[in-house]
């Protein structure tokens, strides 16, 4: 068993993976990249998609971490579409309809129509034809996308989100720009407790956070899992917490 921890949301949240999914999922995975960077001679594109609570974003830090260990000839860097949330601003002054009713984007804060499309593909589309990119950020104890960026310049990158495989109108544009997909399948007892857990870690009182899940979460896992493209590869989280190929 491989023990860590990674900052995320702003909490420290201690991670597992077994020696299986390190050996027979996570190395090949990348020494594949690694192929395809070889053998594209230009920036690799990889989308990790997931509905919340899965680990995407535990994930894609652990491999970051995982390649680096390797010491392959080529950079890696992961980055999340989490900076391209309109700001609160825009969520306070636009609205959306949810359940026949006409309500502000911020009550729904994570669905796909809070998130600023137009603006990610713009970046996608920059991380094809530029070696640096700024990459926008969120910051977790503002609740609002942040004023600072990352500089992207690594010859694999790996972007992880919720919405990357969506087959939505637009959403289903992104695929264009990527060289391989990843997506983790799960079913929505494997993550309730994960995101009502996450949710009262951000301050949300026990009843606050099983609304969220049942206003929010729970209809955007769905959204996730029945309406994204097959990826290259998927991978099931397990009722155990673990991945496997499938």
């Amino acid at each position: 068993m491989i023990h860590t921890q990674y900052k995320v949301t702003g909490h420290l949240i201690d991670v597992t993976y077994t020696e299986k999914e390190v050996n027979e999922i996570f190395k090949p995975l990348l020494e594949k990249l690694v192929m395809f960077r070889k053998e594209k001679n230009a920036r690799v594109i990889v989308y990790l998609a997931a509905p919340p609570g899965a680990g995407k974003t535990i994930l894609s830090l652990f491999l970051e971490d995982l390649y680096k260990e390797q010491g392959y000839p080529y950079t890696f860097q992961s980055i999340a579409m989490d900076g391209f949330h309109h700001d609160n601003d825009y969520l306070n002054q636009h609205t959306v309809i949810r359940n026949g009713r006409e309500d502000l984007l911020k009550k729904y804060k994570g669905i796909p129509e809070s998130f600023n499309l137009t603006a990610l593909k713009e970046k996608i589309e920059a991380l094809t034809q530029h070696q640096h990119v700024n990459w926008p950020t969120y910051d977790r104890a503002l609740h609002d996308v942040s004023k600072e960026t990352i500089s992207v310049n690594a010859d694999i990158v790996l972007i992880e989100g919720n919405y990357l495989l969506l087959e939505k109108e637009g959403w289903n544009e992104l695929t264009e720009y990527c060289d391989y997909t990843l997506f983790i399948q799960t079913g929505l007892s494997n993550i309730e407790d994960r995101l009502i857990d996450r949710k009262q870690l951000g301050g949300a009182t026990p009843a606050e956070a099983v609304n969220h899940y049942e206003q929010t979460d729970k209809i955007n896992a769905e959204l996730v899992l029945s309406h994204s493209a097959k990826a290259d590869l998927t991978l099931e989280l397990t009722s155990d917490g673990q991945l496997k190929e499938i």
